[in-house]
């Protein structure tokens, strides 16, 4: 009988801790908090933040920012002994730089078998400051006698001359907490664009306002915006597959300086429109400088690659020249050291100056093309409601062709045209257009990247032989071309490992060119089972797509970002040849995840003397939403067991 399995959405309770065992709403060390030695709700947790709060405001005397930090953690193993060193990172510049004080550190631990409770202070001396680099020094203690179980606190302040840097707060970072707080007192002078960021939702978020908190010169005086933040219950971030920058995803409240007023009345204003960055960047040396440089195609190019008449194909044979002939050294710089005579030259160069090369070379050749700024996965999201240049790490070009645009990176010897790095995939990018201004695009895959195997297998006495041919696109024809191109001899040594109980011969690679769209493959085989008797078992799948499910976590509180969409087909067509008869197949299966963003469909039938089995995966976006992991996990688990745990009965004949 057929089974189908349909996902469907159902309503979960927030993430909880119990905190029955400790005191989350105070600073002070209680014994509940020391004599506690678990974290239910996170067993793999090695600490655990009972209590957090950090209190900003300009001070009266030195309208410098002062910021209070208070600090109470559970040591639950050995591994979470880290915790208990801190190390506070200090703004500086060549004139200025900010200080840190009022630094107390004490751990509390129990006599074992009693409740009496022995304290250690942080002795002074035991305070260490250290250069980090040019921009922070480090101001690092370890609170002494911890061990599994402690109960460790600390406070300090901050003292900063550097209102444009307000501090930020974060509230959620690699083990739980229960309770952290940040309250602020901003003075009227002083307008910043406030970002909270992540998917967990603030617990307290209150406002209100303070008169006459700051006093200037001559009578004049501010109010003061205060503000009171709070979450409760906070997981810990945990790193897991398909996910970009945790930068993105990490709850923290983030500040950026937009204008200030002084007590005589002028106003400085700090965030940029786009439209003075636009500006900016068209006299930038590094961008728009070296974007209008004019290039001699003659002489860098052969007549065969740019005398080509039709648009398209004179633009791949540009963008082909260049992904051959430069090799991209590594570097992202896009804002420095950006110079395309030193490429010209060289040969070698980093981002910027490929693609700008690219894009100057297209654009004399009467190819309509932008420039594009984004964030790679790694880097993060670029902030979208007001310019934050340095948000941007990387440069590629957006070429439009026969009313259809096309994104294009030369950087990658194994790329196809129109085919974007893996680490591109980050969602949104700036076109920038010095004449008409920038916008927003999106960055995303179109085409769908593809796996399809077919095998086909025929029963001898005690062995099967067979051949198995294979057809990958997109994304996964890549990484095979990545594998295959620089050392064949060993992809080939991987394949023939791959099945301990197959032997592999005739591998046939049809793959014309490191670029080619597609990538197929072929090989014979002779498949070695073990005999039980007058019946064989045998696992129908010779090739499978995952090995282990990668979701792992309990709750996941941040999207899942595969980057781009994909499917992955197996059939296999099994001749009995008379040899056996079919005693036992894997049932039919399929399950749909919510709105059909998914399916696994698992399909086998007897014809005459052939078994066949199709077994299909498709993924029908690229971003789930977080909501979607606990479907997703059980779509994978399903993956791996039908892959693992299939099995075919088979019944000699005679």
């Amino acid at each position: 009988m057929n089974k189908i399995y349909l996902l469907v959405f159902l309503l979960f309770t927030s993430f909880s801790f119990s905190q029955t065992h400790y005191d989350s709403d105070q600073f002070i060390v209680t014994l509940k908090d020391i004599s506690s030695k678990t974290f239910d709700k996170d067993s793999t947790a090695n600490a655990l933040v009972i209590y957090e709060s950090g209190k900003s405001f300009v001070g009266q005397g030195d309208y410098r920012l002062h910021t209070k930090f208070k600090h109470k953690i559970k040591i639950l193993n050995k591994d979470g002994f880290d915790k208990a060193t801190v190390k506070i990172y200090l703004y500086k510049t060549k004139s200025s730089s900010e200080k840190v004080k009022n630094i107390l550190a004490t751990s509390y631990n129990l006599v074992e078998g009693t409740n009496k409770v022995i304290t250690r202070k942080l002795d002074k001396s035991n305070i260490y400051e250290e250069k980090y680099n040019d921009n922070y020094t480090i101001v690092k203690f370890t609170l002494p006698n911890v061990k599994v179980g402690s109960v460790i606190t600390y406070s300090y302040e901050t003292v900063s001359p550097f209102m444009f840097n307000y501090k930020s707060w974060h509230f959620q970072e690699d083990i739980p907490k229960l309770y952290s707080e940040y309250r602020t007192s901003i003075p009227a002078n002083w307008i910043y664009n406030i970002k909270l960021i992540g998917y967990k939702p603030l617990d307290i978020n209150t406002r209100d306002i303070e008169k006459n908190c700051l006093e200037g010169a001559r009578g004049a005086s501010s109010g003061c915006s205060l503000s009171h933040y709070a979450m409760k219950d906070i997981p810990a971030f945990i790193e897991e597959e398909y996910m970009t920058s945790d930068t993105n995803y990490k709850a923290r409240i983030e500040y950026e300086l937009k204008t200030f007023q002084g007590f005589d009345g002028v106003t400085h204003n700090y965030t940029k429109t786009w439209e003075s960055v636009d500006d900016e960047l068209r006299k930038d040396p590094n961008i728009g400088k070296q974007l209008s440089k004019s290039v001699d195609l003659p002489k860098l190019l052969p007549q065969n690659v740019y005398s080509i008449e039709d648009n398209l194909e004179r633009a791949k044979s540009i963008y082909h020249y260049v992904q051959t002939y430069y090799t991209w050294n590594g570097d992202y710089k896009i804002f420095k050291d950006v110079d395309i005579k030193d490429l010209i030259k060289t040969k070698s160069g980093n981002v910027s100056e490929i693609n700008i090369l690219l894009h100057n070379l297209l654009k004399e050749s009467n190819i309509d093309v932008k420039p594009v700024l984004i964030s790679t996965r790694n880097n993060g999201f670029p902030t979208k409601i007001h310019p934050v240049i340095s948000d941007f790490n990387y440069l590629i070009v957006q070429a439009n062709i026969n009313g259809k645009s096309y994104s294009l990176d030369a950087t990658d010897k194994f790329l196809d045209f129109a085919e974007l790095p893996f680490r591109c995939l980050n969602q949104h990018g700036r076109l920038l257009d010095f004449k008409k201004g920038s916008t927003w695009m999106d960055i995303k895959v179109e085409n769908i990247s593809k796996v399809f195997y077919n095998v086909d297998l025929k029963a001898n006495d005690d062995f099967f032989t067979g051949s198995v041919q294979s057809k990958i696109t997109g994304y996964h024809a890549l990484n095979k071309r990545k594998d295959y191109f620089p050392n064949t001899q060993e992809y080939f040594d991987a394949l023939e490992k791959r099945n301990e109980n197959l032997e592999i011969s005739n591998i046939e690679i049809d793959c014309e060119k490191e670029t080619s769209s597609e990538f197929k493959e072929s090989y014979d085989l002779e498949y070695f089972v073990e005999n039980s008797g007058d019946n064989i078992y045998i696992n129908p799948f010779l090739v499978t797509f995952f090995n282990e499910n990668p979701f792992k976590l309990q709750e996941r509180t941040y999207p899942i970002d595969f980057g781009y969409k994909d499917t992955y087909y197996y059939a296999l067509k099994l001749n009995l040849n008379e040899k056996y008869e079919l005693v036992e197949a894997p049932e039919d299966f399929k399950i749909v995840l919510p709105n059909n963003t998914g399916t696994i469909a698992l399909s086998t039938k007897q014809v005459s003397n052939e078994l066949i089995m199709t077994f299909r995966i498709n993924f029908n976006k690229a971003l789930y939403a977080q909501d979607y992991y606990p479907y997703l996990k059980k779509f994978m688990s399903k993956i791996v067991e039908i892959q693992n745990n299939s099995i075919v009965l088979l019944k000699k004949i005679g």
